[in-house]
């Protein structure tokens, strides 16, 4: 079996749980099919286990460097980026017209899964990339597209998202970078950013970054928020490159994790001499409305953060899975004999718990990211535009759990593979340790997972008349149906229905609360209600996927179908049993509206 993804696993998902092949009915995909399907993935497996995998380590222990002048990463990474172009994988979701290859966001996430897992910190060069170029394509002038696109997807071009500043943080409303108007129509900014992945390398010849700046004179807090394409190196219509633009490296960040990626300090405008306002800048769309045009960047990216989250805390999982098949050590409780052969890990009940948790959490989170990704296809491909915009409203409302389930769990997956190897997962001469390093960073970017409570609870759960929370239901009720009619699932599908019915009632409560005007006190515990919701979500996925499980395995006779199957009923029965029994006590404490954390104060602590 491969150590980043069970192709058997990915298979099922896309193909029985969301019927990839269904997609080439759209317009947008019908020159797909499933040979073209299986050929993109199969060449993604390749470059990921070729060209990111074996220096995933490499690139952890030997962080970029910085002299002063310039940024310096080890070759490898350089290589893994010139495949990855070449394959044309940096513009697979878009037309053909536009030198991509028309991909549906299922299979290209289903792509993605495999690099994650094979060097997440080497994927985030291209994955930026590709999400700034879907910006720019989206909202940028035609002289933009012309411009960036094609270096952007040839790869001679990379991309950044600089939001975050020292002083602002996720408070984006309150940011300073400035943006003063010339006679010519750019720009000039002037400001700091920080936390910027991948905003200085030596990989390609040009970085465009995509930089939330205010125009002099522009609102205060996010409506006066613009967008600006501020290039390394000034970049003449044709492509090529012209005078190196005022964007200047500050300083690496050092992180626990994620060595491999850039996270870079930079100034805009700061000059040579200190003369600065010599940075220059384009301007995006239209001036103020930069936040809803990052927001298109941003929530791809928390689909990708979610699925980071989900991939590395996969990876450990084959790890440890791999390590206690193969790991003699101890033997069963019953047995007294010392001079019995010793049993491999795997036979013992607890470690089982482990191996068992980790699978409940990261395939249930890889089947959500790409349940998001089918979305995501839908709002974009189909015809009748009510179904899409249904699409549309159920992943805006999914989109802070996809976010935050796989970056909260996936590093719990990765914590419990350390546990399996017990002292050798402590150490660096196994992956498990890199990987919990790795992954702990995606519960903070892209919104941190207190942020997108608030999101959820505040905002997401009540948008269209409470229209998403009807559109979730619905596909609930048509699982839970489809599960009740089959023996092997009534138990799990009834057990799965308490806790809805505890959830509805969690959920109406809070919004009387809410329509009541007492927003304090119904947010102040959004973060438990985040993680209630979020195991809802994953519970149904489970529960949808022993269904199908049973509908495309049942009547198998092959070993390996029947195993395949088994494992799916097993992992389904210990999320819905073990995971979804918290849910009451966390319902308990939002429907009193606990104000434990909410009374505390800061002379406190």
């Amino acid at each position: 079996m491969s150590k980043l993804v069970n192709p058997k696993d990915l298979e099922f998902l896309l193909y029985q749980v969301f019927n990839a092949e269904q997609l080439t009915e759209l317009e947008r995909f019908q020159d797909h099919d499933r040979t073209t399907f299986d050929g993109i993935l199969k060449t993604s497996e390749q470059i990921a286990e070729n060209y990111f995998l074996p220096h995933n380590a490499k690139a952890d222990e030997h962080e970029p460097q910085f002299d002063g002048e310039k940024v310096t990463t080890i070759p490898e990474v350089k290589e893994a980026w010139k495949h990855f172009a070449e394959s044309g994988l940096m513009s697979a979701r878009h037309r053909f017209a536009d030198g991509g290859m028309q991909l549906p966001s299922l299979i290209s996430a289903a792509c993605n899964a495999y690099f994650m897992a094979a060097n997440p910190s080497t994927a985030g060069y291209p994955f930026l990339t590709s999400a700034a170029a879907n910006v720019i394509h989206a909202f940028g002038s035609e002289q933009q597209k012309a411009t960036f696109l094609p270096p952007m997807f040839e790869g001679r071009f990379s991309g950044t998202m600089a939001l975050t500043e020292p002083d602002v943080g996720s408070s984006l409303g309150d940011l300073t970078t400035k943006a003063i108007p010339q006679d010519d129509g750019s720009y000039r900014i002037k400001g700091q950013k920080m936390y910027i992945s991948g905003g200085d390398q030596d990989i390609t010849e040009n970085i465009v970054h995509l930089v939330l700046a205010r125009i002099e004179g522009a609102p205060t807090g996010v409506k006066g928020i613009s967008l600006f394409i501020v290039p390394k190196f000034l970049t003449n219509p044709d492509g090529s490159l012209a005078e190196r633009n005022d964007v200047k490296l500050a300083g690496l960040l050092h992180k626990m994790g994620y060595r491999g990626t850039t996270s870079t300090v930079l100034n805009f405008g700061e000059g040579d001499r200190g003369e600065g306002d010599n940075c220059h800048g384009y301007l995006i769309g239209e001036a103020n409305k930069g936040l809803s045009y990052m927001f298109k960047m941003m929530n791809e990216a928390r689909i990708g953060v979610g699925l980071g989250g989900a991939m590395i805390g996969y990876r450990g999982y084959l790890e440890s899975l791999d390590y206690a098949r193969n790991r003699p050590q101890g033997r069963s409780a019953t047995n007294r004999d010392p001079n019995s052969k010793p049993i491999n890990i795997v036979e013992h009940t607890d470690v089982k718990r482990m191996l068992l948790a980790q699978k409940s959490y990261v395939e249930g989170a890889l089947a959500l990211c790409l349940f998001a990704s089918r979305l995501v296809d839908e709002m974009e491909g189909e015809a009748d535009e009510n179904k899409a915009q249904d699409s549309a409203i159920l992943l805006d409302l999914l989109t802070p759990i996809v976010k935050s389930f796989p970056s909260y769990y996936g590093p719990r997956a990765n914590d419990l593979a350390i546990q399996v190897l017990a002292g050798a997962g402590y150490t660096r001469e196994y992956p498990v340790e890199q990987c919990y390093r790795d992954n702990r960073l995606n519960p903070i970017h892209e919104g941190t997972h207190g942020i997108q409570s608030l999101d959820l609870l505040g905002r997401k759960l009540w948008q269209h008349n409470g229209k998403g929370q009807q559109l979730l239901m619905a596909r609930v009720q048509t699982t839970l149906k489809s599960a009740q009619q089959k023996q092997a699932l009534k138990p799990l599908a009834d057990l799965y229905q308490k806790h809805l019915n505890t959830l509805m009632q969690t959920v109406m409560t809070l919004g009387q609360s809410l329509q009541k005007g007492e927003v304090e006190l119904s947010l102040a515990n959004s973060a438990v209600f985040l993680d209630l919701m979020s195991k809802m979500v994953i519970g149904w996925l489970w529960l949808e996927m022993a269904d199908k499980a049973i509908e495309a395995f049942g009547d198998s006779e092959t070993d390996e179908d029947k195993q395949f199957l088994a494992g799916k009923l097993q992992a389904a029965q210990y999320f819905i049993r073990w995971e979804l029994a918290e849910i009451d006590h966390q319902a308990k404490l939002l429907t009193s509206f606990d104000t434990t954390c909410l009374d505390m104060q800061a002379d406190w602590f």
